[in-house]
C-alpha cells in the first residue's frame, strides 16, 4: 500500500459565508466521509483544516503576508489515505465533501524518505 496526501482547496469566501446549519451539514459531510475511509482501513490521518492566515517565504530572507484574497484557491486542509494505487486513491478521493462548495482535491503520492 501506498500514502496519498489529499491536499483540498476552495475559495475562503464561499466557505466562510456558509450559514450556522449549513456549516452544520458541511461539518457532517465531512466526518461522515473521513469515517467511511477509515471504516474501510485507508486512512493513514485524517488530517487538519489550515487557517486562512499564514506567510509566504520565497526564501529565508522574502517572507510576506498570504495567501492572498485575491488568490481564488487556498488550501482549506489536508488528509493521508492509503491506496494500493493513484487510481484507487481517486475513487476514494471522488466522495470528497469539498466538491460541494466547488473545491478541488489534489491528490500526490508520498515518497517515503
Amino acid at each position: 500500500m501506498k500514502d496519498f496526501l489529499l491536499i483540498y482547496r476552495a475559495d475562503y469566501g464561499v466557505v466562510a459565508n456558509a450559514s450556522p446549519e449549513e456549516m452544520q451539514t458541511r461539518t457532517q459531510s465531512w466526518m461522515d466521509w473521513i469515517a467511511g475511509l477509515a471504516a474501510q482501513n485507508k486512512l493513514t490521518d485524517r488530517g487538519s483544516r489550515l487557517m486562512p492566515q499564514g506567510k509566504i517565504m520565497k526564501n529565508e530572507e522574502i517572507i510576506s503576508d498570504g495567501p492572498f484574497a485575491e488568490i481564488k484557491e487556498s488550501i482549506m486542509g489536508y488528509s493521508v489515505i492509503k491506496a494500493d494505487s493513484t487510481e484507487e486513491a481517486v475513487q476514494l478521493s471522488k466522495g470528497c465533501p469539498i466538491f460541494k462548495v466547488g473545491g478541488t482535491v489534489e491528490l500526490r503520492e508520498i515518497n517515503a524518505m
